[in-house]
């Protein structure tokens, strides 16, 4: 086994774990979970732009991911000032 494999981090959620999580989430949560899986990382505006759906519900379905552990963020290289979205699958 090489070192890269030894200190590998597991992946936090296997396929089936992530479906399951993210079944108990509100369909919003869904949406974006569906255009992160689709193009990430992506700002909270760009998600609202993406799923259509207003900048209050994105915040409030990325709370819910974020709470899941199905999301995870960093500041944007392009602009520190912004937070990007990514699936942590």
């Amino acid at each position: 086994m090489s070192a890269l494999t030894e200190n590998a981090a597991p992946a936090p959620f296997t396929d089936d774990e992530f479906r399951d999580t993210l079944r108990e989430l509100p369909p919003s949560a869904k949406l974006v979970a569906k255009v992160l899986e689709d193009d990430a990382p992506l700002s909270q505006g760009d998600l609202a732009e993406s799923s259509l759906l207003p900048d209050r519900t994105v915040r409030y379905a990325l709370n819910r991911l974020e709470e899941s552990g199905l999301v995870d963020s960093r500041y944007s290289f392009t602009d520190a000032r912004k937070q990007v979205y990514f699936l942590t699958v």
